[in-house]
């Protein structure tokens, strides 16, 4: 078994979620949030950073944690265990460009609820679900956007 670890973000502009659509060989693979491989030497919020900003174009600030999901699949040669740590991101304007190199043929914000039904794996809804709320009790407190929360 390989033991893998990946950083992402729920990135937020003005109420809306970034996601991406993946595409690979002409073979529907989904709409995902954005997230990859912690290289050497990197923590895990600047692999969060590098991955935001490396598959959807998009400029991001981290406002905090929001916690870690889990899941495994198979390789030809092992099965794979992934941890991934999200993190509640603000993005500077609506602009993304998904990266064509890993297969992104899309990207764009959206509403809550069309993110979450885009969405096709149930842990990246859940990490929605949670980041969102955090992000609506931010706002409720006018602590959104406002540079004492960093």
């Amino acid at each position: 078994m390989i033991e893998a670890t990946s950083c992402g973000g729920v990135v937020i502009f003005r109420g809306k979620i970034l996601v991406l659509y993946k595409n690979y060989k002409n073979k529907y693979e989904g709409w995902v949030l954005p997230k990859g491989t912690v290289e050497a030497g990197e923590d895990y919020k600047e692999t969060a950073l590098r991955e935001v900003r490396e598959e959807s174009g998009a400029s991001a600030s981290i406002i905090k944690y929001i916690g870690k999901s889990q899941y495994s699949f198979n390789t030809p040669q092992d099965m794979v265990e992934k941890d991934v740590h999200w993190y509640l991101m603000m993005a500077d304007s609506y602009y993304s460009k998904p990266q064509r190199e890993e297969f992104f043929l899309d990207s764009g914000y959206y509403k809550y609820h069309e993110a979450y039904h885009l969405l096709k794996f149930a842990n990246e809804k859940q990490i929605l679900e949670k980041a969102y709320n955090e992000y609506l009790e931010l706002k409720k407190n006018n602590l959104w956007g406002s540079r004492k929360y960093f």
